[in-house]
């Protein structure tokens, strides 16, 4: 993984939702030999904490907290961690301009907190706009989800950017020796030619990057088929990329990847090209 995320930086409020975000991105520094960057993101309101300096004096005492046991997870994992607490009205911002300072390429984060448990499928609105509006590529971690060691499943379509979904899946794939399970889903049959073409064009080139690889194309829905066909190969990471509406700024990841992102039990790889 070293080749292809150099620069990680896990966004984390450490809570328990935070749990599998955090194992994971310990995980892939450790295994990389690579430095971790933090951010805690803390709200912040100047005018609140002025008319409330006792709630904002305790908000500072449990980030102090939480920055130790920060610390002290990264030690015993023998990570070099550099922490950053940022402090803003919307955590969201925080994330992603640290993202940008650190010339982050990926950014691992939860899957959802308590404050989005109804938000977006599961996803939560805060993350969601993380996704949204990151500069890099992003990692969405459930809390009981570990680092992958099982299959990885790319979900692409005929284009360019799906060709570029594949390229990483398979590196990913590759560094970490495992199978590979292309899927591409169509919305009628008349588009299976094309679907078939890229299928096999793209398990070509895995196969010979020394990836054991496999594909199909499935017609449906595309968030459902793509889940069916990783929980089938029992895969522990699905690779894919997002859709971001550029009319409103991003505001929103794509409905397809916001789906398998929200329903998905284990990390979901969201790529910005």
């Amino acid at each position: 993984m070293a080749e292809l995320f150099q620069r990680l930086l896990l966004a984390t409020e450490h809570t328990e939702f935070d749990a599998g975000a955090e194992r994971v991105a310990l995980a892939m520094a450790q295994r990389c030999q690579l430095p971790l960057a933090v951010v805690l993101p803390l709200v912040s309101n100047p005018e609140y904490e002025a008319l409330a300096p006792q709630i904002a004096a305790s908000a500072e005492r449990d980030a102090a907290s939480k920055v130790v046991q920060l610390r002290s997870h990264a030690h015993t994992a023998g990570v070099v961690m550099d922490l950053c607490v940022r402090r803003g009205e919307e955590p969201y911002l925080e994330i992603v301009a640290q993202a940008r300072e650190k010339a982050s390429d990926l950014i691992i984060i939860r899957r959802r907190g308590k404050r989005g448990f109804l938000a977006n499928l599961l996803v939560g609105e805060m993350v969601s706009k993380v996704v949204a509006h990151a500069p890099c590529h992003v990692l969405i971690v459930p809390k009981e989800a570990r680092l992958w060691r099982h299959c990885v499943v790319a979900a692409a379509e005929p284009s360019a950017q799906g060709r570029q979904v594949v390229s990483t899946a398979v590196a990913v794939a590759a560094q970490c020796a495992l199978p590979l399970h292309l899927v591409s889903v169509i919305p009628a049959e008349g588009m299976r030619p094309q679907a078939d073409a890229f299928v096999t064009e793209m398990l070509t080139q895995a196969q010979l990057g020394g990836v054991a690889a496999q594909g199909e194309v499935r017609i449906g829905k595309p968030f459902t088929e793509i889940l069916a066909a990783a929980t089938h190969r029992g895969a522990d990471l699905i690779v894919m990329g997002s859709r971001g509406d550029k009319r409103i700024s991003r505001a929103l990841v794509g409905g397809v990847a916001q789906k398998v992102m929200g329903l998905f039990e284990h990390p979901v790889l969201v790529l910005h090209f």
